[in-house]
């Protein structure tokens, strides 16, 4: 770990970290940004309600002035995501996960990509996946489910994104907090509670952002690795996986005014075609597994858009719309 500045300068980014129950990977992570060559940055570590040695793990790095522990006990990634934006001194604010290892250079390739284009809201990396503890991509995993554990990677050139199925990996992620302040944080109803896999909030900012006039990019050399935990390399995490992603897509829906009867026809004709293609490629596992998931989890969103639909007074008006 490089020695500790007595007096660091203004950051130019605010590197958080928002940690829950991750122990085991949390110093690696604060370790790899402590070594960074941008000059002038913040660490700041929000222990989200953590029962685990969050803080034991943070105590030795607290030396480094460049870094800040805040312990949030509202459980929530978008609550801690909010808070560590409250603390942050810098216009720029870069969030990594806390089982994820940051490339050196990493701050300083956002620091000027967002110096370079004022209209700049959301940019992210690369992510790769590091397999340790002996374990291996198992044959079943494709290319799109290892999407869930958090591969990224559209290529070695800068992408503008504009489509925001595309949009930055949240392990790797970055905002203008402008932008930020100006869509009023991270939505509450989006992104992960405890051990609930609540998601799409990246997803939602990427359609703000592109519907208000800023840009999102993606940038191949802002590179992050993520650890695969042993306990996600099991089909039931998958499963799981693809429910909350169902539910998180029928959420995002309601936030944009999507929601009403077109979510069954739409969860019903997306049940229909991933169940055909899990058996149409019953001979290669990886593809049948990805369209079994997929599936699955368009039953997690029917079940949710179901809910809505009988629970939502306007919801209920949207549907009397739909049968006029």
């Amino acid at each position: 770990m490089r020695s500790p500045c007595p007096n660091p300068p203004q950051p130019k980014i605010s590197a958080i970290i928002c940690t829950h129950n991750r122990d085991r990977y949390l110093g690696k992570a604060i370790e790899s940004l402590l070594q960074q060559t941008c000059a002038a940055f913040e660490l700041i570590v929000v222990d989200n309600a953590s029962t685990d040695r969050t803080r034991e793990v943070v105590e030795p790095y607290l030396a480094d002035s460049r870094l800040r522990y805040v312990y949030e006990p509202q459980v929530g990634l978008s609550v801690a995501r909010n808070t560590g934006a409250k603390l942050a001194q810098a216009e720029i604010l870069a969030y990594l996960d806390d089982d994820a290892i940051a490339s050196p250079e990493w701050l300083q390739i956002l620091v000027d990509a967002y110096a370079e284009d004022p209209k700049l809201a959301i940019a992210g990396g690369k992510v790769t996946l590091l397999w340790t503890d002996g374990l291996m991509a198992p044959r079943w995993l494709s290319a799109g489910l290892a999407g869930n554990l958090g591969a990224y990677d559209l290529g070695d050139q800068v992408v503008e994104i504009q489509v925001p199925g595309l949009t930055p990996r949240g392990l790797n992620y970055s905002l203008r907090r402008t932008f930020l302040d100006q869509v009023g944080g991270f939505d509450l109803n989006l992104g992960r509670v405890g051990k609930n896999l609540l998601s799409n909030e990246e997803l939602h900012m990427t359609n703000l952002a592109l519907q208000t006039g800023w840009r999102v990019a993606y940038l191949p050399t802002a590179i992050v690795a993520h650890h695969v935990a042993p306990e996600r390399v099991q089909r039931r995490w998958f499963l799981e996986r693809g429910w909350w992603q169902g539910i998180s897509e029928c959420y995002r829906e309601q936030l944009v005014g999507e929601a009403g009867l077109a979510q069954l026809l739409r969860g019903s004709e997306r049940l229909l075609r991933g169940c055909y293609k899990a058996i149409k490629f019953w001979r290669k596992p990886a593809e049948s597994f990805e369209n079994w998931v997929y599936s699955y989890g368009q039953i997690g969103y029917l079940g949710k858009a179901c809910q809505g639909l009988l629970t939502d007074p306007s919801l209920g008006h949207s549907r009397k719309k739909s049968v006029d």
